[in-house]
């Protein structure tokens, strides 16, 4: 059996057949949860939930030929869901933080060099433009295939890409200047007062 013969038997009910198909896609699965989660333990907890709800929802699947992008959609919404969630942890656990002071050097954070580091740059991208490049750049997915999973025109995808590649062009250049990273790299890029691009 190929792959969407696995999927069509899994989407009548066939469990086995379910549990194949997931298996062909396990590699792509955890990498884009690894992108997002950015440590092996969540990203295998995300996984195996996404299993249990592609289980879940198996039969209301349309077509078995969308199983992979259907499956990987369900995947980016948990990632989503646990990421929100894992703020609101770190949010009600910062007011527990005792004895923090601005100076870096007593808190240990790492130096300018360690800073710049891609994924660093990338994880304060706007969600949107962080998911596209991700998904474009570390998952290898085209354009169209990005468009499908997030439910947007291929027009929207490319713009997000563009306006997230050229802040992350402002960000580095700025810390290579040594200008603030917030300031000094994504001023006059269209965000507003609160940071969020407009």
């Amino acid at each position: 059996m190929d792959k969407d013969e696995w999927a069509a038997a899994a989407v009548k009910g066939d469990e086995d057949a379910l549990f194949r198909r997931i298996e062909i896609d396990k590699r792509q699965l955890y990498g884009i949860a690894y992108s997002y989660m950015r440590n092996e333990t969540d990203a295998m907890e995300v996984v195996q939930e996404t299993v249990c709800r592609v289980w879940a929802k198996r039969r209301s699947l349309l077509d078995p030929k969308l199983f992979t992008t259907w499956m990987i959609r369900i995947l980016i919404r948990v990632c989503m869901d646990e990421r929100k969630k894992k703020r609101r942890e770190m949010v009600s656990s910062s007011s527990e933080l005792q004895g923090w002071t601005e100076d870096p050097t007593k808190n240990n954070l790492p130096d300018v060099a360690e800073r710049i580091d891609m994924e660093a740059q990338i994880k304060g991208l706007p969600s949107k433009y962080r998911m596209v490049i991700v998904l474009k750049y570390y998952r290898d997915l085209t354009i169209t295939e990005i468009a499908e999973l997030l439910e947007k025109p291929d027009g929207t995808v490319r713009t997000w890409l563009h306006k997230g590649l050229k802040l992350l062009k402002s960000d580095l250049t700025a810390i290579g200047k040594g200008e603030d990273h917030e300031q000094g790299g994504r001023k006059g890029l269209g965000r507003g007062a609160s940071g969020v691009a407009e």
